[in-house]
């Protein structure tokens, strides 16, 4: 989520229900799990796999899909774990899952786990590619084209205000856990708004939805791919352009995010002698649209994740086929 914007455990046959129950909730808000883990996730030979879940719906979109394949067509039993993004790396490395899905880059973790102990390896590109920005709803972006690049923000500040901004432009984040440049981003860029975190995915979307409703203009941290699109046609704001490098110094941040290829991660001995689950997700890979196609029943038509990859994997035999070993 680079973020942007990475699972709840289970165990035997109250696993779907469990992770049916996480899913619904596509938010921040959801119980971090952090110490716990699958016990049989990294046991070599066992039908189980443990994957990690990040709380945003399009990662969730991967997971269901990953375990509804991987029960139906390869016999494993699927135990899911919900962590925040960083700490889903230490728990890769130490085994307490087996995978993550959908990672939006994160370089010291990349460093420390791949290349130095090696305990964790790339397992391939998703087939998504992410991008973080800032965003207005489009509605405004016709009636006032120029709210459209960083240096006319101070211009609608005003209109821009909330309750919890105080006196500033409010510039609508979702959870502190995200990735985001965004505090320092509106110090080095000399703006006059205020960050305001609505504490997960699913509130920032409330958020989102209840503004358009209104018809009110608003600023919000946003990414892409995302199914609320759709539903809430939004026009990125354009920031400094991005360089390598420019966003090395977290506190002298002063350029857009990238367009970031999404990764998957495997735990190292699970990447050995995972068998068949191992070399299923290592051939896991999908478009942006499939995984919007995924998280719009999942969010937007409120079906349960596994009704949803079943509905997805009806649809899409010729995709999956090739994953399968």
């Amino acid at each position: 989520m680079s973020r942007i914007r990475t699972i709840t455990s289970t165990t035997g046959s109250t696993a779907t229900a469990a992770v049916t129950a996480l899913f619904l909730l596509t938010g921040c808000g959801a119980a971090d799990m952090t110490k716990q883990s699958s016990p049989f996730a990294g046991a070599e030979g066992a039908r189980t796999v443990t994957l990690s879940v990040q709380s945003w719906v399009g990662a969730q979109a991967n997971v269901a899909v990953a375990q509804y394949l991987l029960e139906h067509e390869l016999g494993y039993r699927v135990d899911t774990v919900q962590v925040d993004e960083v700490p889903a790396w230490d728990a890769l490395s130490q085994g307490r899952v087996d995978a993550i899905l959908e990672d939006w880059g994160h370089p010291e973790q990349e460093q420390r786990y791949v290349d130095d102990k090696g305990t964790i390896v790339r397992g391939g590109k998703l087939g998504v590619t992410g991008h973080i920005g800032w965003f207005v709803p489009t509605y405004f972006a016709k009636q006032h084209p120029d709210a459209t690049t960083y240096k006319n923000l101070n211009k609608y500040a005003d209109r821009l205000r909330t309750a919890e901004s105080g006196g500033k432009g409010q510039l609508l984040d979702g959870s502190p856990s995200y990735v985001t440049n965004d505090k320092a981003l509106v110090k080095n860029l000399d703006l006059d708004y205020q960050v305001v975190f609505a504490g997960s995915e699913a509130a920032q979307i409330t958020q989102i939805k209840q503004f358009a409703k209104e018809r009110k203009p608003f600023l919000t941290y946003w990414y892409s791919p995302q199914w609320l699109f759709e539903k809430v046609p939004m026009t990125e704001v354009k920031l400094p352009a991005y360089e390598e490098g420019c966003d090395a110094d977290a506190a002298k941040v002063a350029c857009a995010y990238p367009h970031t290829p999404l990764e998957k991660y495997l735990n190292a001995d699970f990447a050995r002698h995972g068998g068949e689950a191992a070399r299923f997700l290592k051939n896991f890979r999908w478009t942006t649209d499939d995984q919007n196609e995924v998280s719009l029943m999942i969010a937007g038509e409120k079906l349960s994740a596994q009704e949803a990859a079943e509905k997805w994997a009806d649809r899409h035999e010729s995709t999956w086929r090739s994953w399968l070993p």
